[in-house]
């Protein structure tokens, strides 16, 4: 298990005040969080630019160091003990950073290997592994240069687990990808932690992605966590009131007189009806599909469809960081 409590992180910046002078000032990227990650676990750390998730990154990852507040991964203090840590965690960005482009894609995992002290027989066995598990075997001794972008991502993903880690942190991972290959490559990371028990933070701006692939999400704000539950319990903090669609074959006058009737009693019932359509939308903080489809049955009326709209991870991200 991960475990992150009271972490912090402060920078000193200087700014010219002249030619000779200088004023410090205290920039305060993180302020005391506190989140964990359990086993096999995808969890996502959202929040808009600037909120302090690649800060909070780097602080896992032992590329910073915490100016107060403890890391503790698997029982192990990852500020104390980093070069421990370092072997039970990895990183994997989006983009195409992180490989070289002239080596082939398993002199790139051979290299990463060496780094990590991987004794050569067990590297060999584990790149034939990662190869055959991202779908890379067929262009293995091909230069990273002629690779697709999502060959270069799947290689990324690669590199990141040539340690075995417990913990990898996902940086945007399907940044630049078309729908098809991001489509695949979520599929890996759901592999990489259902099948093989990888803990993975995520960081990502496609709400979609995240709300497929992650278990759990804190949000962020200007260093801050300032909501944190499962998508669907965030998802409904960014929804003021409830939104109900029907679209009809035909207008019935009575019908609507009816309809209009119920929302007049309602206080902050809304309805927009687009006549040339036939689409009835309702906004109301009550939930009113009980009541209109008494009336479409009480009317013998045919339907088109009738349904209604989702809350949306992205409106609760806006709304929160907006101080909602």
């Amino acid at each position: 298990m991960l475990i992150a409590e009271n972490l912090k992180k402060v920078y000193v910046q200087k700014t010219k005040k002249g030619f000779f002078k200088a004023e410090k000032s205290r920039v305060e990227a993180v302020r005391g969080i506190n989140f964990r990650i359990n086993e096999g676990q995808i969890v996502g750390l959202l929040g808009i630019n600037g909120a302090g998730k690649t800060t909070t990154i780097k602080m896992l990852s032992t590329l910073l160091t915490p100016t107060e507040g403890k890391i503790t991964i698997d029982g192990i203090d990852a500020v104390k003990n980093s070069a421990e840590v370092k072997k039970k965690i990895n990183m994997v960005a989006g983009g195409e950073r992180m490989i070289y482009w002239r080596l082939t894609g398993r002199e790139n995992l051979w290299y990463y290997g060496q780094l990590y002290n991987i004794e050569n027989k067990e590297l060999d066995r584990r790149i034939d592994y990662l190869m055959e598990l991202v779908g890379l075997k067929e262009s293995q001794d091909i230069p990273v240069e002629r690779y697709s972008k999502g060959m270069k991502q799947r290689l990324q993903i690669a590199r990141g687990l040539i340690n075995n880690p417990s913990y990898i942190f996902m940086d945007e991972p399907t940044l630049g990808l078309d729908a098809a290959i991001a489509k695949e490559l979520r599929e890996h990371v759901k592999r990489i932690a259902y099948s093989e028990g990888k803990s993975i933070l995520l960081t990502s701006h496609y709400m979609p992605e995240v709300e497929e692939l992650c278990e759990y999400i804190y949000i962020m704000d200007k260093g801050l966590i300032i909501a944190e539950g499962t998508p669907k319990q965030l998802a409904l903090m960014g929804m003021e009131e409830k939104t109900l669609c029907m679209e009809t074959y035909i207008m019935n006058t009575k019908l609507n007189e009816e309809i209009f009737k119920i929302c007049r009693g309602i206080e902050g019932c809304n309805i927009e009806l687009d006549e040339k359509n036939m689409l009835y939308t309702f906004k109301s903080k009550m939930d009113l599909s009980n009541e209109i489809a008494s009336l479409l049955i009480k009317h013998k009326m045919p339907i088109k469809s009738f349904y209604t709209k989702e809350p949306k991870l992205e409106d609760a991200i806006i709304k929160l960081s907006k101080g909602a």
